[in-house]
């Protein structure tokens, strides 16, 4: 007599038919991302920018975006959304569709954010699919050339010799230039005084005054000041001699060990953007980054072009959050 049915004897072709219908909706599903990825983009594409129009940040993304719009036959959108120290424009990318139409020109202040601002209204990490590493630039420790020290390690002399003497601006807390001073003041175990001002130019303008002492800032900014002898260059803040001012030192030769800090900007989609999308976004905007055209535009302004694989570039994000957090909790800074 035949034995009664058993769902126990029936689970292994069970298991191998789900498997087998998992396999074919996951093949259906690659298969429709390739297909999406072969049309794209079939309508204009948005560059956001989380600062106001003009400066580099700006600029580099239209640059990027006229280019991008001759290599992929549609137009490329730059638009500009400041506000709360880019978490604005970050955020409106973050929830816009994933889709590959919709990018952010990150900056370097977003890895200073996952920190520094407390319930950011994305994840650092897993809001966005990383494209490229777009372009970097140092920045470069000046000095009033009154000050009685001609070099890094002189500077760095006086300052232990007189602790909270002299002094450096900085753009604002949380900013680029007072987070290199952090920096700087944890590695060379110095104490200096921290002078925040609402810009780079009035900073500087005390700088050449002689009501601050030094101070980290963009090549842009200061090269006028250097060449008419209003600044001293001290150092550059690049791992390695930088080609645009290669007779200068770096941080790290002044022996207070890998000191390295550079501004930053990248591509970045919403998550879940497909692959393929992301594969095509990442070919086409590093091929735009190789342009003679670009370098030409930009070399002379002190950015050195990259261009990364997504991996590469989530990496590199990975380890500057890291270092800025150690930066931030130290030092216990908080935003304006």
């Amino acid at each position: 007599m035949k034995s009664p049915f058993s769902w126990r004897d029936a689970a292994p072709a069970l298991v191998a038919l789900c498997a087998a219908l998992a396999f074919g909706t996951g093949a259906q599903a690659q298969q429709a991302q390739q297909a999406s990825a072969a049309r794209f983009p079939a309508r204009p594409l948005r560059i956001i920018v989380p600062y106001t129009p003009g400066a580099i940040n700006d600029i580099l993304a239209r640059q990027v975006g006229t280019r991008l719009a001759e290599s992929l036959k549609q137009p490329v959108i730059v638009e500009n959304k400041p506000g709360a120290g880019t978490v604005i424009g970050t955020d409106f990318v973050a929830k816009a569709a994933p889709d590959g139409y919709t990018l952010l020109q990150m900056p370097g202040a977003y890895a200073i954010n996952a920190t520094l601002i407390p319930r950011l209204p994305y994840d650092s990490v897993k809001s966005f699919s990383f494209i490229t590493l777009a372009a970097t630039a140092p920045f470069l420790l000046v000095a009033n050339p009154k000050l009685p020290a001609k070099s890094l390690p002189e500077f760095l002399a006086l300052a232990r010799a007189n602790p909270g003497k002299y002094a450096y601006g900085s753009t604002g807390n949380g900013g680029n230039a007072h987070l290199m001073g952090e920096l700087l003041k944890g590695m060379a175990r110095v104490d200096l005084l921290h002078t925040p001002y609402k810009g780079a130019a009035q900073a500087l303008s005390d700088i050449i005054g002689g009501q601050v002492d030094v101070m980290f800032a963009t090549y842009p900014a200061v090269i006028g000041q250097l060449k008419t002898g209003r600044l001293r260059a001290l150092a550059v803040t690049s791992a390695k001699r930088w080609p645009v001012l290669p007779e200068l030192p770096t941080v790290a030769e002044s022996g207070v060990g890998p000191y390295e800090a550079l501004g930053w900007w990248g591509y970045a989609a919403p998550t879940g953007t497909p692959g393929p999308i992301v594969d095509k976004l990442n070919a086409e905007i590093n091929k735009v980054l190789k342009s003679d055209q670009l370098r030409a535009h930009f070399e002379p302004e002190g950015l050195d072009l990259r261009g990364t694989t997504p991996e590469e570039f989530a990496a590199y994000l990975n380890r500057e959050i890291g270092t800025w957090a150690k930066v931030i909790e130290a030092g216990r800074i908080k935003a304006d």
